[in-house]
């Protein structure tokens, strides 16, 4: 019974909680760390779209397109009058000067008032040399192109998620044909053993063999470690959980087996220079540093505005100490002086700015000189989407050609493996002829591995280079 009572002292004992409680928060991290990471298993179009949610650029594109509308905003407000409100509440304030009250008798005067006064201005610009036209002009133009430059931006994620998947596709086929052949390998290592036993193989023939098992053993490892490396590169494109443990399904074999290319190359450079929306944008931001030209330029002429002032004030007491007598003075209701001391002006100002040091000249300049630079983009631009078209043409074409070849070395890399095979189990040729023979068989199986997603990859380029590759 003492016994008893001593464990339940021990666990009801502060220090006792206090171990245990340093003892969870320790092994919390590492229960944490231990935890299985997230499994997801996505298609293309999944990938896209989550892609298209998380990546930062179209974040900044979307943000940028923001601006630009409030800047056509601004722009429009540059024809509005400006319009202000001003209220001075004075509750006490002194003064003190010299007065002549009669003669020649000069006295020393204190003032003690409260006073309140109210003023609205408005001015409207009725000429600037254009400036604000020249603006509004410039602004709607960037608002214009920072949208195209969004939906270019759509379609680089798309592009670059897809290429992703693909390799992803791609090096999970490269790992399963590894893991074939070193499976063919350690079968023929099991093989090449017991024909050694019984003494139909040499030495040198299973070390060598275990020599082959070992680089297959190799290049698994290998193209297991590219394959992490290209799922990371798709996590990373995707913007989730690092730790996610990627489960891709297939694409269609439509997907992968697109037709050859029915059009000629003068259309397709026609089409997409009519489609691609970063030369749209690239066009209007040129035409947008045309206009801020014509902006800069409106300080060499004069400037005239339309000024309307209306003010009251109003005094709510005031006294007035001279002589040694103190007097004050009673007025009507502040609300009522508020009323009728209401005054109004209307003026027009003109401004000439004759000489500025040459600012306006540097201004003008510096317009001309960006101007000068998106002309040369845009130019660059232009010139380039005819040469990567012609060269995803050239790709694409030849994508075809490398899949019937691989096709053609497949075949005939299987045949003489099989008939090397025969051949060597029954001591008819050697391993040098059999590990060459397998090993170009399984080069055929990766080449065309390789050749059937290159194709798909080359149809995304061409697709987004001329512009017609689809976001949604």
């Amino acid at each position: 019974m003492t016994t008893k009572r001593l464990q339940i002292s021990i666990l009801n004992s502060r220090p006792f909680h206090s171990i245990l409680t340093t003892a969870i928060l320790l092994l919390l991290p590492f229960a944490v760390l231990c935890a299985e990471p997230p499994q997801k298993r996505l298609s293309l179009q999944e990938s896209v779209s989550i892609a298209l949610d998380n990546a930062s650029s179209l974040k900044k594109a979307s943000n940028l397109v923001r601006l630009e509308g409030a800047d056509v905003l601004r722009s429009y407000g540059g024809f509005l009058p400006r319009l202000s409100v001003s209220a001075g509440y004075v509750p006490y304030s002194v003064s003190r000067s010299y007065t002549q009250l009669s003669g020649t008798e000069t006295v020393k005067l204190k003032s003690e008032q409260e006073t309140l006064n109210l003023t609205l201005t408005t001015s409207l610009n009725l000429f600037n040399g254009f400036r604000d036209y020249a603006a509004l002009q410039a602004a709607l133009n960037n608002e214009q192109g920072a949208g195209f430059s969004l939906f270019r931006a759509r379609q680089a994620v798309v592009f670059d998620v897809t290429q992703s998947y693909y390799q992803v596709l791609l090096n999970e086929e490269i790992l399963a044909i590894a893991r074939e052949n070193l499976l063919t390998a350690k079968d023929q290592l099991t093989l090449t053993e017991r024909q050694f036993q019984i003494g139909l193989k040499s030495m040198p023939d299973l070390y060598q063999q275990q020599a082959e098992t070992a680089s297959s053993e190799l290049a698994v490892n290998q193209a297991d470690a590219q394959l992490a490396r290209s799922r990371l590169e798709l996590l990373r494109r995707l913007r989730i959980d690092p730790r996610t443990k990627l489960l891709l399904e297939p694409v269609s074999k439509e997907t992968l087996s697109p037709e050859p290319l029915k059009t000629g190359i003068d259309s397709l450079i026609a089409q997409a220079l009519l489609r691609r929306d970063d030369l749209k944008s690239k066009k209007l931001e040129t035409d947008a540093a045309g206009w801020q030209i014509r902006q800069a330029a409106a300080s060499w002429y004069p400037k005239l505005d339309l000024n309307f002032n209306v003010s009251t004030s109003g005094v709510e007491s005031l006294r007035q100490t001279y002589t040694g007598d103190t007097f004050n003075y009673s007025y009507p209701p502040l609300g009522e002086q508020l009323e009728n001391s209401i005054g109004y002006s209307v003026s027009l100002n003109f401004s000439w700015a004759l000489f500025d040091g040459f600012q306006t000249r540097y201004n003008v300049e510096q317009a001309k000189i960006n101007q000068i630079n998106q002309r040369l983009d845009y130019e660059d631009l232009h010139s380039d989407i005819a040469l990567d078209l012609q060269q995803a043409v050239t790709d694409y074409s030849s994508a075809f050609t490398r899949i019937e070849s691989a096709k053609v070395g497949l075949k005939a890399a299987k045949s003489a493996y099989e008939s090397i095979k025969r051949k060597y189990d029954l001591g008819a040729s050697g391993f040098i002829e059999l590990s060459t023979a397998r090993a170009a068989l399984f080069s055929a199986m990766s080449t065309l591995s390789q050749a059937t997603y290159n194709l798909a990859l080359q149809k995304n380029v061409l697709d987004f280079t001329s512009g017609t590759l689809s976001t949604r």
